[in-house]
């Protein structure tokens, strides 16, 4: 057993250490996996080179009790300075034949979505990142009150691959 966990941790600190792309990487987890709609999902940014320009994503880690095939989320940067972008984004999630499009084992499935590109964090300060779920059924105008299956929720910056 003990030789299982060694392997295990070694795999995941040469996984984490090789991946020099990465600038920041966090999520927060959704509790009880029902995300409310009025739920926001908080992120800071802070001390990001404003000499790079970085690509987004948002990561969602979804299970077998979301039954949608694509999500839709609302997005907000705020920049220190007072201005905010705000994105309405749709996502597909499965495949036509209900396979999920998420890399992982068992019920769990991790989803790295794109969410900008070339992106350059020029002035100078705390930046905010929130996310929320914009989920409806078809036909109602009404968002659902709780979206359940999204487990966890990430926001990742990466260098852009052409600037090492």
């Amino acid at each position: 057993m003990r030789s299982t966990v060694f392997v295990f941790f070694a795999f995941v600190f040469v996984v984490v250490g090789c991946d020099k792309n990465r600038v920041f990487d966090e999520y927060e987890p959704i509790k009880n996996a029902k995300w409310h709609k009025d739920s926001v999902v908080n992120f800071e940014l802070d001390g990001i080179d404003s000499l790079k320009t970085y690509n987004l994503f948002i990561n969602l880690r979804n299970n077998n009790d979301f039954k949608y095939n694509n999500l839709f989320l609302i997005t907000e940067i705020q920049f220190p300075q007072g201005k905010v972008i705000t994105d309405t984004l749709e996502y597909e999630m499965a495949a036509p034949g209900g396979e999920w499009l998420g890399k992982g084992f068992g019920d769990v499935k991790e989803s790295k979505l794109w969410y900008k590109e070339n992106v350059s964090f020029n002035e100078p300060g705390k930046y905010k990142v929130n996310i929320k779920q914009a989920m409806r059924k078809n036909g109602e105008v009404e968002g659902l009150e709780e979206l359940e299956g999204i487990t966890h929720v990430g926001f990742r910056i990466e260098n852009k691959t052409d600037q090492q």
